[in-house]
Parts: structure tokens; C-alpha cells; sequence
């Protein structure tokens, strides 16, 4: 009979990495249902306690997928072609009001744009902090902000080490190697922050940010930490106005590195935030030099 009784949860994107990780920390604390939300419920049968069909770009398909939940975590996807994060998120905000949900999880992401009074222009951080006001607005019982970091994953992903000219792998970045300004972390383990926070609705459901930071460091720090485990990779700074014309968005990654280098990832003095979200969790997230050991595995010649 208790089984019946646990609160649901509603999972947006949990196929994607910040969702699943999400579904995987609800499942393994065991204190809520978990109801997975896909375009394809067919492919993913087994992923939850249920799993129901749910798309940002056809809100009909939300008063079914939300009702009944007690709390929703919500992240959408900016690099998906054709996404307009705002519409999506405002169709969430309103659907699960709508259905009455009481606590509303939302992925974001600090405002580039006002934490360096215009200077860089970062749409992918930027769009989801102009979400904010809409969560905060919408009149839950309980909201919470969760901020993810610079995955660790994408140092193996599409920031993976390129072959050069000399036959070595490295990165070619326009960014100051020397810079701390990193804010970083194993994306799997946003998991725990966000069920820790439904969990925990009065010391993490009053509008808090909790940024899940494993390591804040430089780029000549996660290259040193690599070549210690036997790696061979090398860094060089690339001119910003030469890098922003390598491929397709480069701009846009050269403006997020110069706001990286003069603000930090997150753009101020975080400590306080950081310090709840651990808290939150219950765990001390990875650090970059454990994960690295698991993750990136030494290619001998």
C-alpha cells in the first residue's frame, strides 16, 4: 500500500543526460514515483515506475504527461535544431500549473548578458536565465534552480582532443590556459541535487540556485591533470576572432570562453551555493583527476 502513496515525480528529457541522471537519483532514493517523460514511451519501456509520451514543441501532449505529479523537473535543449526554449518552458510552466503540481525543478543556467553587462552575448546560457522569472512567477508551492556545470563529458565529447599537424592530440581554444574559471562536474551526478531538493522542499524548494561543481579549474590544470595519467595532450590559445570563425557557432563558444575567463562559469562568487547543493545531494561530487582515471582511458601508441 505505501507504494501507492509516494508522491510522482516528472521527469522532462529523461532519455538525455540531465533527465536520466534525474530518473536514476529518483529511483535509486526510492522516496518518490517516478513518471519518465519521452516522445518515444515505446522505446523506453523500462526507464521508470511509468513512462509517458511528452513533447515541449506539442503542449497538448503535457496535461496528460504532468497530471497527477506532485513535483517536474524541467530542462530543455537549446543545441536541438529548431528549439525555442522560451515557448517550450512557458508551455511546461503553465501545464503543470495547471495540473497542480506543487514543486517545479528547473535546469538553468547563469545570465551572461546582465553578469557582464552586455559585453558577451551567450544565447545558450542567457535563454534559459531569462526562464527564471517565469518559474519564480508561476506561483508553485516549492521551486528550485538547478545549475549544471561544463560537463566533464564534453572533454570527451564535442570538446574532445584534436589530432595536429605533428600527429599529437590536443585543443586549439581561445582561451587563456592559465585562467581558473572553470566551474565543472560529472553531469550524471545533477541526479542527486535534484531529487535531494525534492526531497528536501523546505531547505531547497524557496527559489535556491544549487550548481553541481565537482572542480573549479583552468584549462592548463585539466591538461596537466590528463598528461599525469599518462596522457600526451597539448593546449594552444587561439585568437577569439580567429577561433569564432572555425565552424558553424564558433562565435558563440569564443564569447562563452571570454566570459568564462573574466567572470568564471558562474559568474560570481558561488561558494554559498555550491556549499547548499553538496548539502542537498548528501555526497561531495567526482573531482575532474577521479572521473579522468574512469573515463578517459590512456591510448598507448
Amino acid at each position: 500500500m505505501l507504494f501507492n502513496r509516494r508522491k510522482l515525480i516528472a521527469v522532462i528529457g529523461a532519455t538525455g543526460q540531465q533527465g536520466g541522471a534525474v530518473v536514476r537519483a529518483l529511483q535509486a532514493q526510492g522516496q518518490f514515483k517516478v513518471r519518465a517523460l519521452t516522445r518515444n514511451p515505446g522505446k523506453h519501456r523500462e526507464l521508470a515506475d511509468e513512462v509517458v509520451e511528452a513533447d515541449l514543441d506539442r503542449p497538448e501532449t503535457l496535461k496528460a504527461a504532468f497530471e497527477g505529479a506532485h513535483g517536474v523537473f524541467l530542462v530543455t535543449n537549446f543545441w536541438e535544431q529548431g528549439t525555442d526554449e522560451l515557448k517550450q518552458a512557458t508551455a511546461a510552466v503553465r501545464a503543470a500549473r495547471n495540473a497542480g503540481v506543487k514543486h517545479f525543478v528547473w535546469s538553468t543556467l547563469p545570465d551572461v548578458e546582465a553578469i557582464s553587462g552586455g559585453k558577451f552575448r551567450v544565447p545558450h546560457f542567457t535563454g534559459k536565465a531569462r526562464i527564471d522569472r517565469i518559474v519564480k512567477e508561476a506561483g508553485f508551492a516549492n521551486h528550485t534552480f538547478g545549475i549544471a556545470p561544463f560537463f566533464y563529458q564534453n572533454l570527451v565529447g564535442s570538446l574532445a582532443p584534436q589530432k595536429r599537424a605533428d600527429r599529437s592530440l590536443g585543443w586549439a581554444l581561445s582561451l587563456d590556459p592559465a585562467v581558473r574559471g572553470i566551474h565543472m562536474g560529472d553531469i550524471s551526478e545533477l541526479g542527486s541535487i535534484v531529487a535531494g531538493a525534492f526531497a528536501q522542499p523546505d531547505q531547497a524548494g524557496n527559489g535556491e540556485y544549487l550548481p553541481l561543481v565537482g572542480d573549479f579549474i583552468s584549462f592548463n590544470e585539466i591538461v596537466d591533470t590528463l598528461n599525469r595519467q599518462g596522457h600526451n595532450f597539448s593546449f594552444t590559445q587561439v585568437p577569439a576572432d580567429v577561433f569564432a570563425t572555425l565552424f558553424p557557432g564558433a562565435a558563440e563558444i569564443a564569447a562563452m570562453f571570454s566570459y568564462f575567463q573574466a567572470h568564471t562559469y558562474l559568474g560570481s562568487d558561488s561558494s554559498d551555493r555550491i556549499a547548499l547543493a553538496k548539502k542537498i545531494a548528501g555526497r561531495q561530487p567526482t573531482k575532474f583527476s577521479t572521473w579522468t582515471r574512469l573515463n578517459v582511458p590512456v591510448q598507448n601508441p
